[in-house]
């Protein structure tokens, strides 16, 4: 599968003392991954990583995404501009470890390639999917008074069969 933002790295070539990366997404790989998300426009996608050896053989990835996108208001479908800055804890998974059950305290688990690789954008990517708001609104964006009104829900027709006057 053709990722569109790819950084593999080999855990083995950390070492015991880390290593720190930058991750940056060029402009073809930002066109790529506004289509894959439904994104207006991805302006700029980085994020800055302090990969450091964990227990298991694991490795662990901390640092920050930051990204500038614009996503279709949920309402008018106008350009709403954002900007994302967020946290990132990753324990990348040694080859064959799957992920735990439990997810709801501690780092996010990536899975490792067979091979023994990482892709730390596609990892970069995914968060970035997650960090968006799933319903961006343009400031001044109001519904339709037709979606405002009782009377025109579906519930008002239930209301009708039951004998109830509308609300």
């Amino acid at each position: 599968m053709k990722r569109e933002f790819s950084r593999s790295i080999r855990p083995a070539i950390i070492g015991t003392e880390g290593r720190k990366e930058y991750l940056e997404a060029r402009p073809e790989e930002r066109a790529a991954l506004a289509a894959r998300l439904g994104l207006l426009g991805l302006d700029a996608l980085s994020a800055e990583l302090e990969l450091a050896p964990a227990p298991g053989g694991a490795l662990r990835a901390r640092g920050r995404l930051r990204a500038k996108l614009v996503q279709p208001c949920v309402v008018t479908l106008d350009p709403v501009p954002q900007e994302v800055d967020e946290p990132l804890d990753w324990r990348i998974l040694p080859p064959g470890e799957e992920p735990g059950e439990e997810m709801d305290e501690g780092p996010d688990e990536i899975e490792s390639e067979p091979d023994g690789t990482v892709d730390l954008g596609e990892a970069l990517a995914q968060s970035l999917s997650l960090a968006l708001d799933p319903y961006p609104r343009a400031p001044d964006a109001q519904l339709p008074e037709e979606a405002k009104d009782e009377a025109s829900s579906p519930f008002a027709a239930l209301r009708v069969l039951k004998g109830s006057p509308p609300a």
